[in-house]
């Protein structure tokens, strides 16, 4: 099955570290990040566990709920939770999916027989509160993830999708955006009063809506 931004997420239940998850249900009203590892008892996805359970905090202040994926059983999901909270020092704090059946990688395309026939790949998924998938990323096994980068981009669909702009490059939480182009100058002055300043006509920078 081949994924595309803007589809439904697929739904599946499974079963995880806190019980059976109903995943549509689970979402509820929040977004969501669905992230996946090849197996329990890797290195860098020790330390990636470790990382997201520290920011847990961060996430629930987007209302965004997070959980993770292995092939492996829960039995092992809670052995290796031991050892993300004694090398990483934040215990595991959010389900981890047990995939067995390669059901939910399945449904995701998680599979990648070039990189590995029986394992999961190393896949981020951001899902909306409508249950539509927002981004799709794909990283290598040698390469740790960058949640602070997921972060980013969480905030930049929850402003985006309230405010005709979108964010320009490297853009964090509080700088200047961009007006969309399909926004008339007529429109425009509707929506930001303050002004904005035009580089191009189809490059005008305003200030963060709050």
């Amino acid at each position: 099955m081949s994924l595309r931004l803007g589809d439904t997420a697929p739904d599946f239940t499974q079963d995880s570290t806190e019980g059976t998850i109903n995943f549509h249900e689970w979402i509820g009203d929040s977004w969501a990040v669905l992230f996946s590892h090849p197996k329990d008892y890797t290195p860098v996805c020790t330390t990636e566990l470790g990382e997201v359970s520290r920011l847990k905090p961060e996430f629930e202040k987007r209302n965004c709920k997070i959980i993770g994926l292995s092939v492996d059983s829960v039995d092992d999901h809670r052995g290796w939770a031991k050892d993300i909270e004694e090398t990483q020092g934040h215990a595991l704090n959010f389900p981890l999916i047990a995939d067995g059946d390669r059901k939910v990688a399945t449904l995701y395309d998680m599979i990648h027989p070039n990189a590995n026939d029986t394992l999961t790949v190393r896949s981020v998924f951001i899902i909306s509160s409508n249950k539509k998938i927002r981004l799709m990323i794909t990283y290598p096994a040698s390469t740790g993830r960058d949640f602070g980068e997921i972060l980013r981009v969480i905030d930049s669909l929850q402003l985006t999708d309230k405010h005709k702009v979108a964010t320009p490059v490297n853009w964090r939480d509080g700088n200047d955006v961009i007006i969309v182009p399909t926004l008339s100058n007529e429109d425009a002055k509707e929506r930001f009063p303050g002004g904005w300043k035009t580089l191009k006509p189809y490059l005008r920078v305003v200030a963060q809506p709050k």
